[in-house]
């Protein structure tokens, strides 16, 4: 695994990451119940990191700090969104500030999309139907 990516990221405590089992490295590797959960990173040793995921267990959520190899380990991207939004607001907010004017920050559910007019002058319906189920014996 010496062309493995993943051996050049440099994580740090607090850092969110997402588990994700990697076969070809069995070593150190999570729990089938950990597999495709997010988590915060609380440990940084040589070859691994410790993780803090919640797990359910019965009608309750408890936090479980796991030890993962880098290997099965990756940087989470689920707070990119948020933080690209933080940062057109914090824009947004200056220039307002700077214009002396109103700016309205929050976010609004996306709306139908328009009417459109589909043609068949050169473009002929095709009526689909299933085919006739035939015994084969």
């Amino acid at each position: 695994n010496a062309e493995y990516m993943g051996y050049l990221t440099v994580y740090k405590r607090g850092d969110i990451v997402d588990i994700k089992g990697d076969g070809a490295q069995q070593k150190g590797m999570p729990h089938k119940v950990y597999h495709g959960r997010t988590g915060r990173v609380y440990n940084v040793t040589a070859h691994a990191v410790g993780v803090i995921v919640n797990k359910r267990v019965g009608n309750r959520i408890i936090p479980k700090r796991i030890n993962v190899r880098i290997e099965h380990v990756r940087p989470s991207k689920c707070r990119l969104d948020f933080v690209a939004r933080v940062q057109k607001n914090d824009e947004l907010r200056k220039q307002a500030k700077e214009t002396n004017t109103k700016c309205d920050l929050r976010r609004r559910p996306q709306e139908p999309r328009a009417a459109r007019v589909v043609k068949t002058k050169h473009n002929k319906p095709i009526l689909l139907m299933p085919l006739k189920y035939e015994l084969i014996a």
